[in-house]
């Protein structure tokens, strides 16, 4: 890819993260009785996707660290080892997406 159209990309990930954020900011405002400013919106989105970012370069310095190319769930689960609720909530995913995976094997 060239860098124009890197920056590009960033700037359309940028876009659909503010977007989910600003849906769930106003979803939020709702039943908290608030009203965000736009301000806040942009300032929590880029927040999301800076954290975002740091999260898939972590993943991905796990991947190759085990001297592997692709990202796999073990590595997302490295990630949040630390965070113990989001590590049951993301093994939790993982062994569901895993028991349809083997659901869906023909049997042989």
């Amino acid at each position: 890819m060239t860098s124009t159209a890197d920056t590009e990309l960033e700037e359309r990930l940028r876009a659909a993260v503010w977007v989910i954020v600003n849906e769930i900011t106003q979803e939020e405002s709702v039943v908290l009785k608030v009203t965000p400013t736009p301000q806040y919106v942009a300032a929590l989105a880029d927040l999301v996707y800076t954290q975002a970012v740091t999260l898939a370069g972590d993943i991905e310095a796990f991947a190759e660290h085990a001297n592997r190319k692709v990202v796999s769930a073990d590595d997302v689960l490295m990630m949040c080892r630390r965070n113990e609720g989001l590590k049951d909530c993301i093994h939790t995913f993982v062994s569901d997406l895993r028991q349809q995976k083997m659901a869906k094997k023909p049997s042989q």
